[in-house]
């Protein structure tokens, strides 16, 4: 029960951590690429769907780094 409540809470905290990524990436990235970037990055779907596949990347690579391989 102690080994899954840990990866409960490891879980739990790559989800907050990955939530203050996508704050921060909404209040201050996302408006300098839209500077630079106008036409392409204006629809906010696209910006979205940026954030979201890289936020996506970051905690499975974190997930596959501490599951690691069983065969050790």
């Amino acid at each position: 029960m102690g080994e899954r409540l840990k990866v409960f809470g490891v879980v739990a905290l790559i989800g907050f951590i990955a939530g203050v990524i996508a704050q921060l990436t909404f209040d201050y990235v996302v408006p300098a690429l839209v500077a630079l970037l106008p036409a392409i990055l204006s629809a906010k779907y696209i910006v979205s769907g940026l954030a979201g596949a890289f936020l996506t990347l970051i905690v499975v690579s974190v997930w596959a780094y501490f599951t690691g391989s069983a065969e050790k």
